[in-house]
């Protein structure tokens, strides 16, 4: 891990890794972020930088692999991919942040996009299927209780560099 993150910075950083933050840009070069269609999402869940760049520190990185592992929990594995699903980070998966989700899984190509009647019964059914209090959103532990029926979750979050 420690190799792969000091390969991303410029060779006269190198030597101080440990206190070098990588920017977003050189993240989003790795292969196993490079065709993930939430590669920006996983960078900004994840970086702690105060400038709200996205850039990642080495203990940030090695947070988000210790997240993308097969011995992280599927609890911890489905509390950051809700974090990551919540693109407005305002704590809940609502009508807006699923359509995000649906168009970064479809494509954002115009043979690709759902109709807007077929994106709101996809919606629709999200919702009936997962909101438990009927508010409208999709809580933390409404999304974590989906995510425990599905068996497969925590063997396909994951990243293996």
């Amino acid at each position: 891990a420690y190799k792969r993150f000091s390969e991303l910075l410029p060779k006269e950083e190198r030597e101080n890794a440990c206190s070098a933050r990588v920017p977003k840009s050189q993240i989003l070069t790795l292969p196993e972020l490079r065709a993930n269609p939430f590669q920006h999402r996983i960078c900004h869940v994840f970086s702690t930088s105060d400038d709200r760049d996205d850039s990642m520190s080495f203990e940030d990185f090695l947070d988000m692999l210790s997240v993308f592992s097969d011995s992280a929990t599927s609890d911890i594995k489905s509390h950051y991919a809700f974090r990551i699903f919540d693109f407005d980070d305002d704590g809940t998966l609502d009508r807006k942040d699923l359509e995000q989700l649906v168009n970064c899984l479809t494509g954002q190509g115009e043979e690709s996009r759902l109709s807007s009647m077929e994106m709101e019964q996809l919606i629709q059914n999200i919702l009936e299927e997962s909101d438990i209090d009927k508010d409208g959103t999709i809580n933390l532990a409404e999304f974590q209780h989906v995510v425990s029926r599905s068996p497969d979750f925590a063997s396909s979050f994951k990243i293996v560099l």
